[in-house]
C-alpha cells in the first residue's frame, strides 16, 4: 500500500514539475448551485482507488485517520455520485476539519454549494442538516479495515 502511496504521489507531483495544465476549455467551471446532497462520508482515497474496502463501519478507523491526515473526504450518495467536500461550515483553511472527522462515515444530509469542474463535483458544506450517525454496518462481512478484528 505505502507503494502505490509513492508512486502516485510521484506522478501526480511529476505532473506538476513538468508545468502540465490543463486546457483553457478543461478550465471552465460551471457556476455553483445549492443543492442538498443525502449520503455516507468516504475516505475518497481508499473509495477511489480501490486499495481496501472504503465504506461503512468497516473502515471507519481507516477513514478518521485519513480525514485527520488531510486526505479529502467525499460524500457518495446512494446512486454512487461522489461529491468532493472542500469546506464544512466557515472552515475553508483546515485540512482536516475536526468537524468532518467526527462525522466519518455517517449518513448524513447537507446543505451548500455544488461547483462541477472538469468532470468532478465539489461541495462546499454550509451545514450538516441531518446526521444518522454510522447506519452503513459492514464489519460482519469484511473485518474491520485496515487491520483486522
Amino acid at each position: 500500500m505505502f507503494r502505490r502511496i509513492v508512486l502516485s504521489t510521484s506522478l501526480i507531483l511529476s505532473g506538476f514539475a513538468l508545468g502540465v495544465s490543463p486546457s483553457p476549455a478543461a478550465a471552465e467551471t460551471k457556476a455553483g448551485q445549492r443543492v442538498t446532497v443525502e449520503g455516507e462520508l468516504v475516505d475518497t482515497w481508499c473509495s477511489v482507488t480501490g486499495i481496501m474496502f472504503a465504506t461503512g463501519t468497516a473502515h471507519h478507523q481507516c477513514a478518521i485517520w485519513c480525514a485527520v491526515g488531510g486526505i479529502p473526504v467525499s460524500i457518495k450518495d446512494k446512486d454512487d455520485k461522489t461529491y468532493l467536500v472542500l469546506r464544512v461550515g466557515d472552515d475553508d483553511v483546515s485540512v482536516a476539519n475536526p468537524k468532518i472527522v467526527k462525522i466519518q462515515t455517517h449518513q448524513v444530509t447537507v446543505d451548500g454549494e455544488l461547483i462541477e469542474r472538469d468532470g468532478v463535483r465539489y461541495l462546499l458544506v454550509d451545514k450538516v442538516a441531518d446526521d444518522k450517525g454510522i447506519v452503513n454496518l459492514t464489519h460482519d462481512d469484511n473485518g474491520i479495515v485496515p487491520f483486522g478484528e
